[in-house]
């Protein structure tokens, strides 16, 4: 039963209910991607789909517009997902459950996956309505832009005409980002050895932390569940020898991880409980106001496989007690604007080796770069590597723009006020898509989205609503 009919814009809220309906998380984009062929097809627009699962629909101007320069609309089809730990759903083969409360939507026990749904949905009202006044539109939907912007980095952009891009991939009303950080997956890789051990065998858990986006919400100072886990695991190796079975955590690198969990083996299984107990305390101070509901635990477990020796224990403590994590820099320039940081935001151990998986972000080229070679100095003390993937360049401001100049005269007449100007530390694909075209003059815009990339990430419909009449008038202006 629909859930959002009686919302307006009906169109907009309808699509999304339906994109809602599919699984669509990154890696899992097929039978998004296909509904969107399918649903240019049912229409008679131009689409064009590539082996990544891309989509671009190109729509012609409405009368009058025809000499109009095309205007691209540009957001991801793939969402984060997550879930509470005792939801059920099976998120690579069903929907989500939608939920309206007041002026917001959610979806029960799982990440909404608003970033970047609406966006698709706006662009699909669009391209479905007779009745909008704009130049030709090259709308683009893109794939996996959650976990490295792959498919922006690899999409055939041979066929659009346009040079003016309206992005709608932002989470606050009524800022316009015009420039965003550069990126990377930087995963360490550490070779362990196993040996037998006869101490008793612990599951050390530390949980209830807030988590969130590892770009926009950085700088909050909330504990990353992965690096903490270090920190109590350093703590039990001071008050009893202990072998470290496994570590894992986090499930995005672009994610702070919520929860991480340890097995060990230790000689006195009751100092690593007082140890715990320790740690649970201090956590509990150190993170009241940023986490208020983060916890350790200590409980009874057994070896499913032999513990790791002594030397690679040292070494993995090592790395969880060194790794840099978190704001490295702040911006001289832009009061505010974090400038550079990294994210442990994924764990898991195998039989022969722990990968420790970052997300590296910085609006300087050679911070990034300089950050990509203290992992690379860590590891290779330990005796480990680094391999960087989905390197992404960042999106520089522009002085002059024609674009930003319009929608803010946009903004000011329906909202009265101007709006916020600014650069983010969190990757948009803007940053690939300028570097593919050139002279590319691009404003990245959205409702507001609270909590994004967690199971309490909410969308406020009445912000839709005033992003979707802004979007429509500046399209009508386009001329």
């Amino acid at each position: 039963m629909a859930v959002l009919n009686h919302l307006e814009p009906r169109k907009v809220f309808s699509f999304f209910e339906e994109l809602c309906a599919i699984p669509h998380g990154s890696g899992n984009t097929r039978q998004i991607s296909d509904y969107l062929v399918d649903f240019a097809a049912q229409r008679g627009l131009e689409a064009y789909q590539d082996a990544l699962n891309n989509v671009i629909i190109i729509k012609e101007a409405t009368p009058g517009y025809e000499s109009a320069a095309p205007v691209i609309l540009q957001g991801h089809m793939d969402m984060v997902c997550e879930k509470t730990a005792g939801c059920p759903k099976d998120m690579e083969r069903e929907g989500l459950e939608l939920v309206v409360e007041g002026d917001t939507i959610y979806a029960r026990d799982t990440t909404l996956g608003g970033d970047d749904g609406i966006a698709v949905a706006m662009g699909l009202a669009i391209l479905d309505s007779n009745d909008l006044s704009h130049p030709r539109l090259e709308v683009i939907f893109t794939v996996d832009e959650e976990t490295g912007m792959q498919g922006a980095m690899e999409l055939d952009v041979s066929m659009l005409r346009g040079r003016r891009m309206l992005n709608l991939d932002s989470e606050a009303e009524g800022v316009f980002t015009v420039s965003c950080a550069g990126g990377n997956m930087s995963r360490c890789t550490l070779p362990v050895s196993r040996e037998a051990y006869g101490g008793e065998t612990a599951v050390i858990t530390v949980g209830g932390l807030d988590g969130g986006h590892s770009g926009v919400e950085i700088h909050k100072g909330r504990g990353n569940a992965c690096m903490l886990l270090g920190r109590v695991l350093a703590a039990a190796a001071k008050e009893t020898e202990l072998r470290i079975v496994s570590v894992s955590g986090g499930l995005k690198d672009n994610a702070i991880p919520r929860e991480a969990v340890a097995v060990v083996a230790a000689a006195d299984v009751g100092e690593v409980e007082a140890a715990v107990r320790k740690m649970d305390a201090a956590l509990k101070n150190e993170y009241r106001v940023t986490d208020g509901g983060v916890f350790v635990t200590c409980d009874a477990g057994k070896k499913e496989t032999a513990p790791m020796d002594a030397g690679s224990t040292r070494r993995l403590l090592a790395l969880l007690t060194c790794a840099p994590n978190g704001v490295q820099a702040m911006s001289a320039g832009i009061p505010g604007l974090v400038q550079t940081s990294l994210n442990l935001g994924v764990l898991k151990t195998g039989e022969e080796q722990v990968e420790a998986t970052f997300c590296v972000r910085s609006s300087v080229e050679s911070q990034k770069t300089m950050l990509v070679h203290r992992l690379e100095c860590l590891m290779e003390a330990l005796g480990g590597s680094v391999k960087v993937s989905g390197d992404y360049p960042g999106w520089e401001y522009r002085s002059e723009s024609p674009l930003r100049e319009l929608m803010a005269e946009v903004y000011r007449e329906q909202y009265g006020k101007e709006p916020v100007i600014e650069a983010i530390h969190a990757g948009l694909e803007c940053g690939l898509f300028a570097g593919k075209l050139p002279g590319l003059d691009c404003v990245s815009v959205g409702p507001d989205l609270t909590e994004i990339h967690t199971t309490r990430e909410r969308m406020h419909i009445a912000s839709v609503q005033r992003l979707w009449a802004m979007v429509v008038e500046t399209l009508k202006r386009m001329k």
